[in-house]
């Protein structure tokens, strides 16, 4: 059997590799239109910054290593123009020779990516305009800071990898605005949690430019301005375009292979397309989100690469293995912050009518009694009926990866908050608390499915009618002092069975601490002495300051 195999990277030349170890006397023809068929992608921004320092390091395997390894025909600088479902070829041009020629195939394995978006906007093909998707990408914007040395820079889009490249261009003592059209950072993110990377940002001195679009770039001598559809303009030396990602299908579609409503190639359980002789895999799919029932765009490199092993089985040994789908985990470093999401957010369950409730805890990385704990904030999506696990967000500077692997595999297996509560850690100090922050996340859910107590969210603060609700800080008189919400009453937690007479039967009342474990107890107290109509202030003070905190640039 013959199978070609059109681009390499993750998905490519993981499923060359993976065939050619399932059969030794496979022909397999990988073609890859740039010079470089496995490197890591997701590092490329720290070699820009130096933090990766040679080059090389990126490259997984040259093709000449990979060859050599699995034997197989390996052609670079070739880009497949075509393909003839009914023939079962290919048409290649030669990029070195200009020279198109014909390849046969039994099987047709497409991996062609996702490329970036680039709108048509007036002069968008500036040089000083860049994108960074593969290793000549890189190339191109290391050579452009070694050779003008630029003092400032505009990053359009504030994404994972726009704002990695925020960091390595900050490491490089580059001024970076960062420009994003959406009202937050990091789509993954709902918004209280994406607050805490925008207060992280400013600490660090780059500047947001939140809700608010790219409408044009001008050249003015040796710099690129940059227009914004707020009137404002920017005077820049470089702009990183980093507005997203779209399934290149361009391939696929002229061939007549069925593409989805999200723009990307329709495959089935088995990694089939609407042809059986090929298949197709990695960022150009749609693939299936078990959380909302449907298809989903996901271009990240773990799915990408466990589709590739999937696909090399199904040609060896037919259609035997199933891709289960994808619930989107990723995660990010930015700056001294770790970035994590897995499942899906308030934002996709609300457009999906999916009902959800919400629930913010901030918990530490080892036990707070050993040096050097760091808190971080977790916000669950859940079923307020079954307490199934929609999706979890983690933003902390310590603990947060091993933390979201285990939330995303209880979201995979179809999990609940209370599998979260019963999730069994290793547990010493330095490493987690006896209460591990998977299982408080857990706790706190199931006391609000249980209605031990009510919560309110942070949005829901400043249209208090302060006629009818009442909102009572729970903390110190020293946390009091320092900052807290305006037209609250200070009444500490330790103090309020002695103070239940300040404090008005006729209204609603809502309590508050720092994170919201004072705000609980103080809640259950007052409801087991008469109070009916209680609420707690979810993550409490924190998660409200984050949320509320208006970044003036």
């Amino acid at each position: 059997m013959k199978t070609v195999i059109i681009g390499g990277v993750a998905g490519g030349a993981t499923t060359a590799a993976r065939l050619r170890r399932l059969d030794e006397k496979a022909e397999i023809v990988l073609f890859e239109r740039g010079a470089h068929i496995s490197y890591a992608n997701c590092g490329l921004p720290y070699y820009i910054g130096g933090v990766i320092v040679e080059r090389d390091e990126l490259l997984l395997q040259t093709p000449e290593s990979f060859k050599a390894r699995y034997n197989i025909d390996i052609r670079i600088h070739s880009e497949v123009l075509k393909i003839n479902v009914s023939a079962k070829t290919v048409l290649v041009r030669n990029g070195l020779t200009n020279e198109e020629y014909t390849e046969s195939y039994d099987k047709l394995v497409i991996s062609t990516g996702a490329e970036p978006v680039r709108p048509s906007l007036k002069n968008i093909d500036n040089e000083r305009i860049m994108s960074l998707r593969n290793v000549a990408d890189t190339d191109k914007i290391k050579n452009f800071i070694l050779k003008n040395k630029p003092q400032k820079a505009v990053v359009a889009g504030g994404g994972f990898i726009g704002l990695e490249m925020v960091e390595n261009l900050k490491k490089l003592e580059i001024e970076t605005i960062v420009v994003e059209k959406a009202p937050q950072v990091m789509a993954p993110l709902d918004f209280p949690m994406a607050a805490i990377v925008h207060h992280h940002l400013n600490e660090k001195g780059i500047k947001l430019k939140l809700s608010v679009g790219v409408t044009a770039f001008e050249p003015v001598e040796n710099r690129i301005k940059v227009l914004l559809d707020s009137g404002e303009s920017i005077d820049a030396d470089m702009v990183i375009l980093s507005i997203g990602v779209r399934p290149e299908v361009k391939l696929a579609k002229e061939a007549g292979l069925k593409i989805g409503d999200l723009g990307g190639i329709l495959v089935d359980e088995f990694l089939q397309t609407s042809d059986k002789n090929i298949y197709a895999l990695g960022d150009a799919v749609e693939v299936f989100n078990p959380l909302t029932g449907k298809n989903a765009l996901i271009p990240l490199a773990g799915p990408a690469n466990k589709q590739a092993r999937i696909v090399a089985g199904n040609l060896i040994s037919g259609n035997k293995q199933v891709y289960k789908g994808s619930i989107g985990t990723s995660i990010a470093r930015i700056f001294d912050l770790t970035v994590a999401a897995t499942g899906v957010n308030s934002r996709i369950l609300e457009k999906e009518n999916i009902a959800h409730i919400q629930s913010f805890t901030h918990s530490n990385s080892h036990a707070g009694y050993y040096p050097n704990a760091a808190q971080m904030s977790i916000k669950i999506n859940f079923d307020g009926k079954t307490g199934k696990l929609f999706g979890v967000q983690i933003v902390g500077q310590k603990g947060v990866d091993k933390r979201i692997d285990v939330f995303a595999q209880i979201i995979k297996s179809g999990g609940t908050i209370f599998d979260l509560q019963e999730f069994e850690h290793a547990y010493a100090p330095p490493y987690s608390s006896a209460k591990d922050a998977v299982n408080m996340a857990g706790f706190v859910a199931e006391n609000i499915m249980n209605e031990q107590v009510k919560i309110i969210h942070w949005n829901a603060i400043e249209p208090l009618d302060r006629n009818e609700d009442f909102l009572l800080d729970t903390r110190t008189k020293n946390e009091f002092a320092a900052g807290h919400i305006a037209g609250a009453t200070n009444i500490s937690v330790d103090e309020i069975r002695n103070r239940l007479a300040e404090i008005p039967y006729n209204k609603r009342i809502i309590v508050y601490c720092a994170v919201g474990l004072r705000g609980y107890t103080a809640a259950r107290i007052l409801m087991q002495n008469g109070f009916a109509n209680v609420y707690n202030l979810s993550g409490g003070y924190k998660t409200w300051w984050y949320a509320t905190l208006n970044l003036k640039n």
